[in-house]
């Protein structure tokens, strides 16, 4: 099954683009009357037919049409962008395999990095998605202040990260399944004194992520993981 990611799936005949159709024909070797698959990201799933194999834009028929199954819960990660952007590019791509809806960059008081090129970490959120055979496309936010998100309204089950050891409560054991699910997770320096305490007045549950002391993308990968245990 080959999987491409189509933004506007309303016409019968679609048109893949640059990347995708080298991809298509060049790598993959597919030829006119292969079959491949179509998602908008939105959840609506296409089986089609490649009628035009070109290498530069490769045209399908749309032959069948239905909607995927939605996940029993949502993730929205709010990540510290680490200092080395390959790491947050890292962490998008497994998030986003193992079942990210939305990732909020932020700037928080002890952040390294206040510049980030979040158009690319959304084409890779896009090869994610295909790689995994989703029809759910992350969402990519752009950068913006742990401020703003906190005071943003949010309908689901909040939680706060942080190595402070104070009134923390294991993940597992905290997090129901089934819900919308918004995780803080901070930088490489730790959230600010201020910002827990800012986010434990907006009502997020402190929690751990075990034992071990571990790096930001690291960590957000490790809350990932565990909403996709907790709803498997």
């Amino acid at each position: 099954m080959h999987l491409f990611y189509v933004e506007e799936l309303s016409s019968d005949f679609c048109t893949l683009s640059q990347e995708a159709s080298k991809h298509c024909v060049r790598v993959l070797r597919l030829t006119t009357g292969a079959e491949v698959w179509l998602t908008d990201g939105q959840g609506q799933r296409c089986r089609a037919e490649i009628v035009d194999a070109d290498v530069r834009s490769c045209t399908v028929r749309i032959v069948e049409r239905d909607e995927a199954e939605p996940r029993p819960y949502a993730l929205h990660l709010v990540v510290a962008p680490t200092k080395n952007p390959a790491r947050m590019e890292w962490l998008v791509e497994k998030a986003s395999e193992l079942g990210l809806d939305r990732l909020s960059p932020v700037v928080c008081d002890h952040s390294e990095r206040v510049a980030l090129k979040c158009d690319r970490l959304q084409r890779l959120a896009v090869g994610a998605m295909q790689q995994s055979l989703s029809c759910r496309l992350p969402l990519i936010d752009p950068l913006q202040t742990l401020d703003d998100v906190l005071a943003a309204p949010f309908d689901g089950q909040r939680f706060v990260a942080h190595c402070e050891k104070e009134l923390r409560h294991p993940l597992l054991s905290v997090c129901r399944k089934g819900c919308a699910t918004q995780i803080l997770i901070g930088p490489e320096g730790d959230f600010s004194p201020r910002e827990i305490a800012l986010a434990l007045d907006r009502g997020f549950v402190p929690v751990s992520l075990g034992a071990s002391r571990l790096r930001t993308e690291t960590a957000a990968l490790y809350a990932a993981a565990a909403l996709n245990l907790i709803n498997a």
